[in-house]
């Protein structure tokens, strides 16, 4: 089966959030049940990090959209790659979506239009002419134009798109459909338009043969008002036609505090003094005074979502009761900024480190005792699974996957709302816990023993690719 899984992010070039870590993992996971390429835009960091970059193709202009080349090379470990050459679109400072300074590009609908629509003549063989795609797998609104853009040119190849958050929709003024090409047609209630402007992730909804989400309570949560985004009725409908589904992300198998080699010192289930100098080494390392209290350990995109403001307004208590936390991310100007204030008031007891370093964060997971998620709302969250697996006890809010890879009061604890008093109802839990050390103990055991491989999500996904297929087929 040849599969083309079409990604904005990768952890072997380009990281932003969680979607990236997914797209290094769960292609490598397929990679014993179909032939799986991947293709991503050419940012500078994923030219310059490709050795040999063969061309097999060229894209025409189209609408608004500038010719385009397409390049094909591999990871070190032989998994191909696609690369859509357009140095004016894609070779710019900042991250893939905006600027250093954290503003949107203006031209994102034609960079991911031109993305999105160079996906689809790949997929449909008229690009690189010793390969076609025989299912496309898309994620979230940057590639979700893919199985629209087939469906505009009547080729019929079934579609996933996997949703890794509603928030995030790829909304733009009505006239980005002349630049990308879209027919003119398409915007209405049923099509493309949402409120008066244009939703790539609304041509992903209406156009793909089958839609998931990353955990399966999300899946469940995105057809309500509170989650849906203003999108609840389609993703109801599609899901009454058994046509959404949650499949739980997986974490590498890295994740592993026994073979780590970022680790101040490596450890396993049961070894507390390992565990302990990975404490004292954090502590160091972010200036924090000698304690014996617990360390709060937070890794995160610094965006509302995260509930990063409840763990500044719990930050008092947990200082007062002998708590110290450290948190290392970025994202929005005014939270990280509020960290960093936060820090200046207690630098003996919050540290900070603006930015993310996967060293750091492997640190962090071990040298904490519990790592905070207060999150609003969490398609799946991974940190919570790295925390698990490191010995740090999450302490998270019980929604999407945070609710089904928590066990409440064996792996973690799960409080029931976004807000600052519940939120520090799991803190003090975790505090008692920390001073009943067996129970302390027995909890970190359990939770280091589970397993979330990527083997699991990997089998749950090939098995859909093969009912798609068939289903399009019959």
């Amino acid at each position: 089966m040849r599969v083309l899984f079409v990604t904005t992010e990768m952890d072997d070039f380009v990281r932003v959030g969680g979607l990236a870590a997914v797209s290094a993992a769960l292609p490598r996971a397929l990679r014993l049940l179909s032939d799986v390429r991947i293709i991503l835009p050419g940012y500078s960091n994923v030219v310059e990090q490709l050795s040999h970059i063969q061309i097999v193709g060229q894209c025409a202009a189209l609408a608004e959209m500038p010719a385009c080349t397409l390049g094909l090379a591999s990871t070190k470990d032989g998994l191909p790659v696609y690369v859509l050459l357009c140095p004016a679109l894609y070779e710019r400072p900042g991250n893939p979506y905006g600027d250093a300074a954290g503003r949107d590009w203006p031209d994102n609908d034609v960079r991911f239009g031109r993305f999105a629509s160079a996906a689809a003549q790949l997929a449909a063989g008229t690009l690189d002419k010793n390969w076609a795609a025989d299912l496309v797998h898309a994620n979230d609104w940057q590639a979700s134009l893919v199985p629209a853009y087939l469906a505009w040119n009547a080729v019929r190849i079934p579609t996933i798109l996997t949703i890794h958050n509603m928030a995030y929709q790829g909304l733009f003024p009505r006239d980005a459909l002349r630049r990308i090409g879209a027919p003119a047609d398409t915007f209405h209630i049923d099509g493309l338009e949402f409120y008066d402007k244009l939703s790539f992730l609304k041509g992903g909804l209406v156009y793909a043969s089958h839609l998931t989400t990353v955990s399966e309570t999300y899946a469940k949560e995105i057809t309500t008002p509170e989650l849906g985004c203003g999108l609840e009725g389609l993703l109801s409908r599609r899901s009454q036609a058994a046509q959404l589904t949650g499949i739980l992300n997986g974490i590498d198998e890295s994740w592993d505090p026994r073979i780590c080699a970022q680790l101040a010192q490596p450890f396993g289930a049961g070894d507390w003094e390992g565990k302990r100098a990975n404490s004292d080494y954090v502590r160091q390392q972010f200036g924090l005074a000698l304690s014996r209290g617990p360390i709060f350990g937070l890794v995160a995109r610094l965006v509302h979502q995260k509930g990063i403001d409840l763990v500044l307004s719990a930050s008092d208590e947990i200082i007062a009761t002998g708590g110290q936390i450290i948190v290392t991310g970025s994202g929005e100007p005014d939270i990280e900024q509020a960290l960093i204030d936060a820090h200046r008031r207690r630098p003996d007891a919050i540290g900070v480190a603006i930015g993310f370093n996967d060293g750091q964060a492997r640190r962090i997971f071990a040298g904490s005792d519990f790592t905070l998620m207060p999150s609003r709302f969490e398609p799946c969250g991974l940190s919570q699974m790295y925390a698990q697996k490191f010995g740090s006890l999450p302490i998270g809010h019980q929604t999407g996957g945070l609710a089904e890879t928590i066990t409440d009061g064996e792996t973690g604890f799960l409080f029931d709302q976004p807000s600052t008093e519940s939120f520090l109802g799991g803190v003090r839990r975790a505090f008692a816990t920390f001073k009943a050390k067996d129970r302390l103990n027995s909890m970190r055991q359990r939770a280091m023993s589970r397993s979330f491989s990527w083997d699991i999500s990997a089998a749950c996904y090939g098995a859909l690719y093969r009912k798609t297929l068939s289903t399009a087929s019959g």
